[in-house]
């Protein structure tokens, strides 16, 4: 089955947490305001815009040799050397088919732990140093009509996340 989200109004609803299932609740503000920054040099699918604009993010869409969403002063878990950053995500040729690997993240992130963060590069997106996350899904991980920006950007958050307890 390919599970889709589900908005529950009623405050009084019942959920079954018994059930076999992914359960992620979202909180979203009452209201949102247009997040689109000055930069949308290529389209992105509907559910894609929804998700950013929803999300109060202030994001670009810009091409440069790729196409590339920039995600403006995203939060980062305490325990990073800053408290936001901007994330790049490439967006491949024949996406939302194509999945989207990886994240890129400027200013450069370190923990302040003094732990190192493995897999990483630099990558030069928007004439700024970002710093590449090479993380993966596993083959056949990606699922066309479910996958897209709003769920690679929950592995993100995760990769942020796990990669403190390392």
């Amino acid at each position: 089955t390919n599970p889709q989200p589900q908005k529950i109004n009623d405050l009084d609803a019942e959920i079954n947490l018994r059930e076999k299932c992914l359960v992620r609740f979202v909180t979203l503000p009452k209201e949102q305001q247009e997040g689109r920054g000055n930069r949308i040099g290529f389209s992105l699918p509907a559910e894609d815009v929804e998700f950013l604009d929803n999300n109060s993010f202030l994001w670009e869409a810009i091409v440069q040799q790729s196409n590339w969403v920039i995600i403006k002063d995203h939060p980062v878990p305490e325990g990073y050397n800053v408290s936001s950053v901007d994330i790049a995500l490439l967006i491949p040729p024949g996406y939302p088919a194509a999945e989207i690997d990886m994240a890129y993240f400027y200013p450069p992130l370190q923990k302040n732990s003094g732990r190192p963060i493995g897999a990483i590069s630099t990558q030069q997106i928007d004439d700024k140093a970002f710093q590449r996350w090479s993380r993966h899904r596993q083959p056949g991980e990606w699922r066309p009509g479910v996958d897209d920006i709003s769920t690679h950007m929950l592995l993100v958050n995760n990769w942020l996340v796990n990669d403190l307890k390392k």
